[in-house]
């Protein structure tokens, strides 16, 4: 089993209670509903990339130290998770498939010396020509 994370929205109501903020206050100043903002500090929201931009901006921290936060939360949630663990039991790593053998190793098929000679593709021609093309038209969109 995995250790024990703190949730970060425990580690936001940390900052919040050393700037004596309330969640009123908070919520106003980084533009988050009064709702979202007690969520988020009871640790039943997780931090999105918006929120930690708004969290980074505020506080003065970088924004991956929020994601960051969340990401080895996430984690260790997600692994003392039972019913995924019985599902992860069951899954079996893939087997890559035998390597190749090199390009190099190959042999070009056998043609003729002359096939193909003397015919030209449309772009070949295209390009020998003395008039230039003309462009193609745009289409509606």
């Amino acid at each position: 089993m995995a250790k024990a994370v703190q949730n970060p929205g425990i580690a936001v109501k940390s900052l919040v209670d050393e700037y004596q903020l309330s969640a009123a206050k908070v919520a106003s100043d980084i533009k988050l509903s009064p709702s979202g903002v007690r969520l988020l500090l009871s640790g039943k929201l997780r931090i999105s990339i918006p929120i930690a931009l708004r969290l980074s901006k505020y506080f003065g921290t970088p924004a991956d130290y929020w994601i960051e936060l969340q990401k080895k939360y996430d984690l260790v949630d997600a692994a003392n998770d039972k019913d995924l663990s019985v599902v992860l039991k069951g899954i079996q790593k893939v087997k890559r498939p035998p390597a190749k053998k090199a390009a190099a190793e190959k042999k070009p098929a056998k043609t003729p010396a002359n096939a193909g000679a003397g015919r030209k593709t449309p772009r070949a021609a295209a390009a020998k020509s003395s008039t230039p093309r003309k462009p193609r038209a745009k289409r509606a969109q």
